[in-house]
């Protein structure tokens, strides 16, 4: 059977991880990278946009720096990405000029989708790049980031990039092949073929990462979750069969698209902007929001907390303190507390005309799913 999501997708995100780039003691290995770059390279002379979002700075760095085992502490780790970055891109950019293309290089940490400035400029650097017909390797950046590090969320950066470039499909390349019914290495493990609903999957995804990189199943996982609830399909496979997956060939774990490819704006609001504040909703106004997808008005709010300003991402809660949803907010934190509880009548005859708004706006308000 052939994925025809994955095989006729035209402008492509694919992620590796570091320990689909290295061989014992944690060194880059030349085989590796070549497999991964011919794919690629092949799809780009058949007309394809690829994104490459690659893991292994740290990793690479580990060898220069003689360090037997990935680094612990945090300074250790930003001087491994440091040395390593220029040995991974000089690999990279040698590989893909050997087949007449050019690399460039995106550093990005997941603070960098989390603001609307950084967000949009990082939009004009891809679109730009793509246009100039340009093969982009694009990494966190290890050596100023710090949770990022810690936690191994470049599965999670792939899927807001593919949803950046407004890609037809990311590809989610591991050392595991598959997602499975159970752990791999159980003789009743079954590779799960097509996943079409992700909140029907019942599977345990936690898997440790590799001790060379810091992902895990259950990353992989939240990442198709976000790239499919944009429109974007994922397949999970193995860096081995790296051509296979861009061919559309039946290998690994297709997830398929579940909604509506969301806007640009909403999947910043879901998925990668920082909630500001908190705005705690009576059940009137909780029913208004979930039921009838109407916006926020100030009469249905009974509490706020933190420091945001008009513009800023919030969080809607209901009475009991559940997340009900995320919105971007059209008040300062500083008006909210004489236009809570009060009709916007009220508050126009009272405060004026430019009072006689929503606090957050049904097109500007994305719903949480409920666990």
């Amino acid at each position: 059977m052939r994925r025809t999501h994955i095989g006729d997708a035209r402008r492509v995100v694919v992620k590796i991880g570091s320990s689909s780039l290295t061989g014992p003691g944690g060194r880059l290995d030349g085989r590796h990278l070549f497999a991964l770059v011919d794919a690629i390279a092949t799809a780009v002379e058949n007309g394809r946009q690829v994104v490459l979002v690659s893991s292994g700075a740290i990793a690479a760095g580990m060898g220069p720096l003689k360090l037997k085992s990935r680094p612990r502490d945090l300074a250790s780790q930003q001087a491994a990405a440091s040395v390593g970055q220029g040995v991974l891109l000089e690999k990279y950019s040698q590989l893909f000029g050997a087949r007449g293309m050019t690399v460039g290089q995106v550093l990005l940490t997941v603070d960098d989708v989390t603001h609307k400035n950084t967000y949009s400029n990082a939009l004009r650097t891809f679109t730009r790049l793509l246009e100039l017909g340009v093969v982009t390797i694009v990494n966190e950046n290890d050596t100023v980031a710090t949770h990022e590090i810690r936690f191994g969320d470049n599965d999670r950066l792939a899927a807001l990039v593919a949803h950046l470039v407004q890609a037809d499909a990311l590809i989610l390349l591991s050392d595991v092949d598959a997602l499975y019914t159970a752990h791999p290495a159980s003789p009743d493990a079954r590779r799960i073929e097509l996943v079409d609903d992700l909140d029907a999957l019942d599977v345990d995804t936690s898997r440790a990462g590799s001790t060379v990189g810091t992902g895990g199943m259950t990353t992989k996982v939240e990442a198709a979750r976000i790239a499919t609830d944009s429109g974007i399909p994922v397949l999970l496979a193995s860096a081995d069969s790296v051509g296979d997956a861009l061919a559309g060939r039946d290998v690994g774990t297709l997830f398929l698209p579940t909604g509506r490819r969301r806007s640009r704006r909403l999947l910043w609001l879901a998925y990668a902007s920082k909630a500001r504040g908190e705005l705690t909703l009576d059940e009137g106004a909780v029913d208004a929001v979930t039921l009838r997808q109407a916006s926020l008005l100030p009469a249905g709010i009974t509490g706020a907390k933190g420091d945001f300003h008009a513009g800023d991402a919030v969080k809607l809660l209901d009475a009991t303190g559940r997340v009900i949803a995320r919105g971007i907010v059209n008040y300062d934190a500083s008006d909210l507390p004489r236009i809570m509880g009060r009709s916007t009548r009220e508050l126009a005859s009272e405060l004026g005309a430019e009072f006689e708004r929503e606090v957050v706006h049904r097109d500007q308000l994305t719903l949480k799913k409920r666990s």
